[in-house]
């Protein structure tokens, strides 16, 4: 997290954005803000739901750019005041996903986990708890990993890197360079059905709040938006939250069908790779009820 957060910062793009914050041209001051705030990031992408997807069913594979760990939010296109000059939408905007290509085939991306569990409020609202300045913890066995990326979403992944660099892109192959040869940029809203970047909810769950206790040290708490118990917003979205991930688990498996797209862990062990008959008609049931 430390390396995304500060590699996000120290590119000419990112530079640009400290500068215009700090409204200051002088060189040595941008570059004493980088120390500064290169954890800016952490929090915010720890406490996401982490996915690793890959392009190895694709002809085409990712491309890279001068500004490589890229935000996209569906609701900010190109022309919008969000992406402006070095500016990106924020992080902590519930509907912006995160995404750093890790090789020409793999790539994680980050989602707030506020957007899965609700993606029909406003893209560009805050996440719960968007401070920045804390520490947060991370579950490793939900990240979810074994998504294969179509031909189509790759391409609209190179689109969306191309438009949100600075100045250069670099690929393997020379016809990986045109992206909007196949994607247009008016679609920028319609990726993927609106979803390229959205993890499979149905691995998504409620709850999540991490207790510890038993050492020499303190004990405490934290729910799933990092907030500690003697917070009044402590564990408030339980019941709201539970409706809106159950009508979306019900409107992506009626998209994609029973095939997982993307498996993380759970009761200790990996997602079944396909829902089974009764599972995906329980969920196509909830996405009918509503």
């Amino acid at each position: 997290m430390l390396y995304m957060s500060t590699q996000k910062l120290r590119t000419p793009k990112g530079l640009g954005w400290l500068a215009d914050q700090l409204t200051t041209t002088d060189h040595h001051r941008v570059l004493a803000a980088l120390l500064r705030f290169q954890q800016i990031h952490c929090a915010i992408w720890t406490e996401a739901v982490w996915q690793i997807a890959d392009a190895s069913q694709s002809d085409t594979k990712f491309i890279i750019s001068d500004h490589p760990v890229t935000v996209y939010n569906r609701t900010c296109g190109p022309g919008s005041g969000w992406c402006r000059g070095n500016s990106d939408p924020d992080i902590s905007q519930n509907g912006t996903h995160t995404y750093f290509p890790l090789s020409w085939d793999k790539v994680l991306i980050l989602t707030n986990l506020s957007w899965v569990r609700n993606p029909y409020q406003k893209a560009i609202a805050l996440r719960p708890n968007a401070n920045p300045w804390r520490n947060a913890i991370i579950n490793f066995t939900e990240i979810q990993i074994l998504r294969h990326l179509s031909e189509d979403e790759v391409l609209q992944i190179n689109f969306i890197t191309k438009a949100r660099s600075l100045r250069y892109i670099a690929a393997a192959k020379e016809e990986w360079l045109y992206p909007e040869r196949f994607v247009s940029k008016s679609d920028w809203a319609k990726y993927g059905n609106g979803y390229l970047f959205m993890p499979d909810p149905r691995s998504i769950h409620l709850g999540g709040t991490v207790m510890w206790g038993g050492g020499p040290g303190p004990g405490g708490a934290v729910d799933t938006y990092g907030r500690p118990p003697w917070d009044p917003d402590f564990e408030k979205e339980g019941t709201s939250e539970g409706e809106t991930l159950q009508r979306f688990q019900g409107e992506f498996a009626h998209m994609v069908g029973p095939d997982r797209r993307g498996r993380g862990f759970s009761f200790g062990q990996l997602d079944k790779e396909r829902d089974s008959d009764d599972y995906h008609a329980y969920h196509l049931g909830l996405f009918k009820k509503k």
